[in-house]
């Protein structure tokens, strides 16, 4: 009745889209809720046996929404569907890239509206079978005169069971409060996720540019060498020219190597300029590589906190389930007590009834 071992929320489905919520004020306009496609999951809480649909936008949940068996997802163009949520009070809308991953993502809400369907039918048969026992299970009412007795009499076991209903009240409000907290971990755990994947995905373009920019660098140093001779070159034949003189094709000559030799220069600079700008990117780099293992260390600290959570919440489950125990005990001793004061007034009153009959004659 209590399990032991609580259920994590499991992913079924994700894709990318743009995530859009309706204008409160106009209930006609989309607002982007994201400024560029995020991922849009189906989660399953084993825990509370329910189905929601999140959605992290950098720190904050962009989509928190429980699917119930009243929600409709619409396709209103190719690539754009939407749904109402009514306990936020907003309407989605969702943009994705490929009229495939439209249909895909509407199938999915299909398959799992129905599930919640069947999960809301199955709790509630639950509770009916709960409530047709504990009908059966209740005494029935005892009459004026009876009540009396019973409870000056068996004044110390109600007080017990009185103590336990208030214990039981206490652990429940107590386990409440640490699954709201395990919830608050678990969205807390998805944001940092979320930021991980964005740092890993960044990281592996980052490693790619520099692998990329390490190739154009090796080529590049290759060129400016070969530019280097070149203007060597260029330079002593600019030399040998300025010592022996001359006028006509050798001036012209002179202007043309000083031109080739400008050119050079120039392109000497831009090539350093380059490398300047790759070496600054390859800073960059080395601060997301320190950014993604700070992230990592968080998510391992937040993953401990979760199983702490879930430790204590196994605790209280026990502390919960002997309590109960313990009730159930005391209603079985208030019980046969009540059953050995019911013999007793029925003697009593077979004994006034021999009294007055007794008197009588």
């Amino acid at each position: 009745m209590y399990p032991h071992h609580r259920e994590r929320e499991q992913p079924i489905f994700s894709a990318r889209a743009h995530v859009f919520q309706i204008d409160p004020n106009t209930k006609r306009n989309w607002i982007p809720a994201s400024k560029h496609a995020v991922t849009v999951s189906f989660f399953y809480d084993g825990n509370r046996n329910v189905y929601r649909i999140i959605s992290v936008g950098g720190t904050k949940a962009i989509i928190n929404c429980t699917i119930t068996p009243s929600m409709t997802f619409t396709r209103t163009s190719q690539k754009f569907g939407q749904w109402a949520d009514s306990r936020a009070n907003t309407v989605y809308g969702l943009g994705f890239a490929t009229e495939q991953q439209l249909h895909q993502f509407s199938e999915r809400f299909k398959e799992v509206k129905e599930a919640a369907r069947l999960a809301r039918e199955k709790s509630q048969d639950k509770m009916e079978l709960a409530n047709t026992a504990l009908s059966i299970a209740a005494p029935q009412d005892l009459s004026d005169e009876l009540q009396s007795p019973p409870v000056m009499c068996v004044n110390g076991p109600e007080d017990k069971m009185f103590r336990s209903q208030s214990a039981d009240i206490t652990l429940s409000s107590e386990k409440e409060r640490i699954k709201k907290m395990l919830s608050e971990g678990s969205i807390c755990e998805m944001n940092l996720e979320a930021e991980l994947f964005t740092l890993q995905d960044s990281n592996s373009k980052l490693v790619a540019a520099l692998h990329e920019a390490n190739n154009n660098v090796e080529q590049w140093k290759k060129q400016l060498v070969a530019y280097q001779e070149e203007t060597e070159r260029l330079r002593d034949q600019v030399a040998d020219l300025e010592a022996h003189g001359g006028h006509g094709p050798s001036d012209m000559l002179k202007d043309e190597l000083t031109r080739s030799l400008e050119e050079l220069e120039a392109l000497l600079k831009a090539k350093d300029e380059e490398i300047h700008i790759l070496q600054n990117k390859k800073e960059e780099y080395h601060e997301m590589e320190q950014e993604r293992e700070e992230a990592i260390h968080r998510l391992q600290e937040m993953e401990m906190r979760n199983l702490e959570l879930e430790r204590r919440v196994q605790n209280m489950e026990q502390n919960l389930s002997a309590s109960l125990e313990e009730r159930d005990r005391t209603e079985s001793e208030v019980q046969r007590a009540i059953e050995i004061l019911d013999v007793k007034i029925f003697d009593l009153n077979d004994l006034r009834q021999s009294m007055v009959k007794l008197i009588d004659k």
